[in-house]
């Protein structure tokens, strides 16, 4: 048992992240397709009692072996999943923004001051390290997409321009570290197996940017006394770029979907997971903005290929709650044949 508590793996938060992802979109779901609200809280109040043995269980560890933990915390690739605890709790904060107030803006008041603290760690540890091209990855983008979340609750805590400030962090680093990966992708050696699942994180940025767009957009209509957000988003292109790429990213993974059935499980098949999640609730956002200018007569009909706006993204975003959820199911049940198997928490 000290043997795998040594070994124990922050990138097992990843896990609560996609749990909280799901939750978050089953919310939204039941809010504006009816779904029932039960599925929604239920997943919130498992994430959190998840996070709450993962962190405990860390917490043993860093005090048990605290050397391992320095190691991980300098080493170039592990350093990027420690900013997945402030993730979680930004997530939570998301989650309980209408279930409990008062703990949701607990919650980020920690989240937000902790994930900065990591991002400048982390940035810092980029340029005063000798790192090489081959130590690059998408799993870089975790410390980045956190504070793309930060504006969502963030709009309500600390206002517009704490929400704008971080959003233009993760936005701008979002671009140069994209183009690090993709440089590193295309012209050097191709990942080992176990990290291929999380090209999937590629999705995140765009589809966690275009909500956090939104959620900045009805902050400054609240605060200019007009509920001008959903028009400003509908006729907005940098909303519809944000969009659209997150949806272009999720047709490429799903191309190359003969890469990633040959990947044997590893934790890391989590990164497929709440990058998922951020696209289904980004779709149904849009859903819900389209349905809005049409009701309120803001704009016409508009039609995709034929299709309604406002009907396409119905039916897109409930095709990707339920794919979703059953690849959430299907890596959770992986997850535990493997921990049963003791094939978590070993030396890698």
């Amino acid at each position: 048992m000290e043997s795998r508590l040594k070994h124990f793996p922050a990138p097992l938060f990843a896990v609560v992240m996609g749990l909280t992802g799901l939750a978050i979109a089953y919310q939204k779901a039941a809010h504006f397709f009816g779904y029932p609200k039960i599925i929604g809280t239920s997943l919130v109040y498992f994430a959190i009692a998840v996070f709450t043995v993962f962190a405990v269980t860390y917490l043993f560890k860093l005090i048990k072996y605290p050397e391992v933990v320095k190691h991980e915390f300098s080493h170039p690739i592990r350093i990027n999943f420690f900013p997945a605890i402030s993730i979680c709790l930004l997530l939570f904060s998301i989650a309980l923004h209408k279930m409990s107030p008062t703990a949701s803006k607990i919650l980020w008041y920690i989240g937000a001051p902790l994930h900065l603290f990591f991002t400048l760690y982390v940035i810092r540890y980029w340029i005063v390290k000798n790192l090489e091209i081959h130590h690059s990855n998408p799993a870089w983008f975790i410390p980045i997409v956190g504070n793309v979340l930060v504006p969502i609750t963030g709009v309500y805590y600390g206002g517009v321009e704490v929400a704008q400030f971080y959003f233009s962090i993760g936005i701008f680093f979002w671009v140069i570290l994209f183009t690090i990966v993709l440089y590193r992708i295309i012209f050097h050696h191709q990942f080992p197996a176990k990290f291929l699942p999380t090209l999937f994180i590629f999705i995140a940025p765009a589809a966690v940017g275009f909500i956090s767009y939104v959620k900045i957009a009805e902050g400054i209509a609240h605060i200019t006394g007009g509920a001008v957000h959903t028009q400003y988003i509908l006729f907005d292109f940098f909303a519809h770029f944000l969009y659209d790429v997150g949806l272009f990213f999720t047709f490429l993974v799903f191309f190359m979907f003969r890469l990633f059935v040959k990947v044997p499980y590893a934790i890391t098949w989590w990164a497929y997971t709440f990058p998922m999640a951020a696209m289904t609730i980004a779709s149904i956002l849009n859903y819900h903005l389209n349905k809005v200018a049409i009701e309120k007569g803001i704009m016409k009909i508009d039609y995709v290929f034929g299709i309604q706006k406002d009907v396409l993204f119905y039916y897109l975003s409930n095709a990707l709650l339920w794919f979703t959820t059953a690849l959430i199911v299907y890596v959770a049940y992986k997850t535990i044949i493997a921990a049963l198997k003791r094939e978590i928490c070993v030396p890698e």
